[in-house]
């Protein structure tokens, strides 16, 4: 009799739990549908292209989110982050460094600020919540410093051929975000380091006992949440064609949105790469299609505000 009682809600927790691991697909594709009925200039070829070019530097700063919520935890300091790192090339390009040099300052500086993010978390074992919150205010004023609060404008053909063109219809900016989600796929499911990633989030405890380094784990979740950011900051720089310093707080609930919609759990020890790929999709088309029908901007932020919402209460079932 207890039996027959008991096994009714484990199915229910499994159905709802498998339910919320294709919530990204399903929505991705009832959004489509839904724009695609309100506006025939939404399925176009034109248009699918520049959402997914749009859709590259969500996808990027989500891989480095990927990482960091796989270990349970979480980095604020991507919004101001990213404007960071661009400044950074923005300063650099206009002093003369050179646009090698100063992409590769640009990379480096996203990831010095993963690197403190991630020390101060793992070694010091201070909240990530308190310590990226902190980040994102200081990495702000830093940039708002550095460029005293203008946007440095950057002129690059480079950097324009790097957001226009691609190999026939592929985009570049396609390859760098598609290249991101193989390394990070691969780095979680194909390699020792990877199933340590899981592990530290599934139960830090058990892994710290089992001999894994877990301080060394998280420390790299971290930084490789910074280089994303990095790399991130040279796509914006080419899309945009200079270095604005403001917060871009839309990208940071964007990029925990896509993570969690993916199926990823923010309990951690879950993750999965073709499901964050899929929320960075499903939110650029949210705005993309809004966008299209007319609807005002200022929907805009309610709505990803909502799909975040919705994805917190998606994560109570992946625990």
């Amino acid at each position: 009799m207890t039996v027959e009682l008991a096994a009714p809600p484990r199915e229910q927790r499994f159905s709802a739990g498998a339910a919320a691991q294709y919530a990204a697909p399903i929505g991705l594709v009832v959004v489509f549908i839904a724009f695609f009925i309100a506006t025939p200039n939404f399925l176009t070829v034109d248009n699918i292209s520049d959402l997914l070019v749009s859709a590259a530097i969500l996808l990027v700063l989500a891989m480095g989110q990927q990482l960091v919520v796989t270990v349970a935890g979480i980095d604020l300091s991507v919004g101001s982050n990213l404007p960071w790192a661009a400044a950074v090339l923005g300063f650099s390009y206009s002093h003369g460094w050179g646009l090698p040099l100063s992409m590769l300052a640009a990379v480096l500086a996203g990831l010095v600020v993963g690197v403190v993010n991630g020390v101060l978390v793992s070694k010091l074992n201070m909240t990530d919540f308190i310590v990226t919150l902190g980040s994102l205010s200081v990495v702000s004023g830093m940039t708002l410093l550095l460029t005293s609060g203008n946007t440095v404008p950057v002129t690059s053909k480079f950097l324009q051929g790097l957001a226009l063109d691609g190999i026939g219809p592929i985009r570049w900016f396609w390859v760098v975000a598609l290249v991101a989600a193989l390394v990070v796929g691969f780095l979680l499911f194909r390699t020792r380091t990877g199933t340590y990633l899981l592990a530290t989030g599934g139960n830090m405890d058990a892994a710290r006992e089992s001999g894994i380094n877990v301080s060394r784990i998280r420390l790299l979740a971290y930084a490789c949440s910074g280089l994303a950011c990095g790399v991130a900051s040279v796509l914006f720089v080419a899309r945009t064609g200079g270095a604005d310093p403001s917060l871009q707080t839309d990208l940071l609930l964007s990029s925990i949105a896509a993570v969690v919609l993916g199926g990823s759990s923010l309990f951690g020890g879950r993750a999965s790469v073709l499901g964050s790929v899929a929320g960075a999709v499903l939110l650029q088309s949210l705005i993309n299609g809004f966008t299209l029908v007319g609807i005002s901007q200022y929907y805009q932020p309610i709505a990803v505000g909502a799909v975040v919402l919705g994805a917190a209460f998606i994560s109570r079932f992946q625990k």
